[in-house]
């Protein structure tokens, strides 16, 4: 395989990566076909709208989120999901801090190069 992770990542050993306006990223596990991300965001740090070809999963593991996916806004807390199919506009805004678990498929190459 081209992509795959360790088979144990482990939370207090993941590297951290600022992505800058308060949201920090922490890849935990991915090969080609897929890939688990956790974001975790400060209150206020915003997710910018955007599109990739990617389908994508966000799970609420904690805090409260204003997602927009198209043309469609709710408002997520915890334990709460959101589904984006591929090349659809979306994005968060943080409203009480927390941290969100993104699962893509394909993997997010772009996150490993960066």
């Amino acid at each position: 395989m081209k992509y795959e992770s360790k088979r144990f990542v482990l939370a207090d050993e993941a590297i951290t990566e600022d992505v800058g306006g308060g949201v920090l990223r922490q890849i935990m596990g991915f090969n080609e076909s897929l890939m688990l991300v956790r974001a975790q965001f400060s209150e206020g740090a915003i997710g910018y709208t955007h599109a990739h070809p990617h389908s994508q999963l966000a799970y609420v593991e904690s805090g409260v989120f204003e997602f927009t996916i198209g043309d469609e806004t709710r408002t997520l807390k915890t334990g709460d999901c959101a589904y984006v199919p591929p090349d659809v506009e979306h994005g968060a805004t943080c409203k009480e801090a927390g941290v969100l678990l993104d699962i893509f498929n394909p993997v997010r190459e772009d996150f490993l190069e960066g």
